[in-house]
């Protein structure tokens, strides 16, 4: 039963440190050093639990084994874990195809900021719009924009720090 108990508690001490991990550097990249720190604390914590353990008891190859499965589910935890907290912004550029203007303005009334411009492709000329949002509504923009213009071209960058135009009118309301 001892055995089974530390197996578990490697197991799930690894997952936690590498899904704090995750979150740590994205908050790092996100310019939120004080949250990363205080999530570093336990991270590294739960880290020397976890090692000490195995280290301790280093001539039986499963809790090795076991380490090893906790690192690789920790990345899966991790990354869903970010997707669901979503922190940050994200910048949309989307080349329209079909329907510009309408796409253009649906995107509006929604109440995005969308900035456009000409551009020209193989195919002639179109539009790029340029929409910048939190990230957890992207999932939300995405379905919009697939049911508007199925074929348009987009593509999403993380955006570190956004300062005027749309937004500070967005955090006066």
């Amino acid at each position: 039963m001892y055995i089974f108990l530390t197996l578990a508690a490697i197991f799930f001490a690894k997952i936690a440190h590498v899904s704090l991990g995750t979150i740590r550097i994205i908050y790092l990249t996100r310019g939120q050093s004080i949250s990363a720190a205080v999530i570093g604390f336990f991270e590294v914590i739960i880290f020397l639990v976890a090692l000490s353990l195995v280290l301790t008891n280093i001539d039986q190859w499963y809790n090795i084994l076991v380490y090893g499965l906790g690192f690789a589910a920790g990345n899966l935890v991790g990354s869903k874990i970010e997707e669901l907290i979503a922190v940050g912004f994200v910048h949309v550029q989307v080349v329209t195809v079909n329907n510009c203007g309408t796409l253009e303005e649906a995107l509006r009334e929604e109440g995005y900021g969308v900035t456009s411009m000409p551009c020209y492709g193989r195919e002639g000329a179109h539009r790029t719009l340029q929409v910048l949002l939190k990230r957890k509504e992207l999932p939300d923009l995405l379905k919009k924009m697939e049911k508007i213009d199925p074929d348009a071209f987009v593509s999403i960058f993380d955006t570190r720090k956004i300062m005027g135009g749309y937004f500070n009118r967005m955090k006066a309301k």
